[in-house]
């Protein structure tokens, strides 16, 4: 069977997206018609307007894009008009509308960063950090109008590393959706590929986090605070309080065997130059290495002990 050669509409918009859009491009046969991504939004202090990452490949490449508001008619409008064959998604940001996702003749391709139906929402990276979980993947899906609800193309996995943060595991994962994004389109341009069905049973949510999410609970176990502070790295950020400002907590290590302590939860039990400032948590301990005052840069643990002149049995409060 000859090989189809897809005519192709990538919908995506940060960094996570950027990899396989960029393998779309260079390392496909496919054709890459036009890129949906959203509109430039305001950052920093000055407020200035910044493009989307995936909008700066698609312009580096000459490649026509789209950043609507909202995907009304213009959008629909467009995307009739290119007549594409797929739609690939990546971390887009929006729905689409049943509208929308009958107009490509093969479907709506979707790169989800977990394995699926485990994790499914806006945040299945953080989410599989926040709960622990040692291994995660990448599913490819064909889309309907549920959230993450499709069939699936194909599935891989990936080891969660004891140290991984949101950050390492996110750098991870859209390197690995790349691959996995041109194995999807070589297998469905040769007929070799058997969409399956989600086990609704096994099915597991990952909502959007929101600034306010990041508060630490120090009546929490030790690993379970740990794997809050890895999977809130860097955004949302864990945070906490101390002498009624906020701090955040950007790193820290497990104690090697729990050292249970009878001091409050969130006390400082112990600080060492280079381990840190050792903290009780509901169940053992937790070693503080790099936190962030409200205004300030990061610091060392040694630094903001020192700094703001901590003494042993201060407390983090919520």
């Amino acid at each position: 069977m000859t090989a189809k050669v897809f005519n192709i509409v990538f919908m995506g918009t940060p960094e996570f997206a950027v990899p396989t859009l960029e393998k779309i491009i260079t390392e496909t046969a496919h054709h890459l018609i036009g890129v949906i991504t959203q509109p430039d939004r305001p950052k920093g202090r000055g407020l200035k307007k910044i493009e989307s990452p995936v909008k700066k490949v698609a312009v580096r490449y000459g490649i026509p894009v789209l950043q609507p508001e909202k995907l009304r008619k213009s959008a629909r409008e467009w995307l009739h008009q290119l007549q594409p064959d797929l739609i690939v998604v990546v971390a887009y940001g929006k729905i689409l509308s049943k509208s929308i996702l009958q107009i490509p003749a093969w479907g709506c391709i979707n790169v989800h960063a977990s394995l699926l139906p485990l994790y499914r929402g806006a945040a299945p990276i953080n989410w599989a950090l926040i709960k622990g979980e040692t291994v995660s993947g990448i599913t490819t899906m064909l889309m309907d109008p549920g959230m993450d609800t499709g069939d699936i193309l194909l599935q891989e996995q990936c080891h969660i590393a004891p140290h991984d943060t949101a950050e390492t595991l996110h750098d991870s994962l859209a390197v690995m959706g790349a691959t996995l994004l041109l194995q999807t389109l070589q297998k469905l341009s040769t007929g070799d590929i058997e969409p399956q069905k989600q086990n609704e049973a096994l099915a597991t949510y990952a909502p959007l986090l929101k600034k306010e999410d990041g508060r630490l609970n120090w009546l929490q176990n030790s690993h379970e605070i740990y794997n809050f502070i890895r999977g809130l790295y860097p955004w949302p950020g864990a945070f906490t309080f101390y002498k009624h400002k906020r701090v955040k907590v950007l790193q820290a290590t497990l104690e090697p065997a729990e050292q249970r302590s009878s001091h409050p939860p969130g006390s400082f039990l112990e600080f060492d130059k280079k381990q840190g400032l050792r903290v009780a948590t509901g169940s053992g301990s937790l070693w503080i290495n790099k936190l962030q005052p409200e205004s300030k840069g990061p610091l060392s643990a040694r630094d903001f002990y020192n700094g703001y002149r901590c003494q042993l049995r201060d407390c983090f409060t919520p």
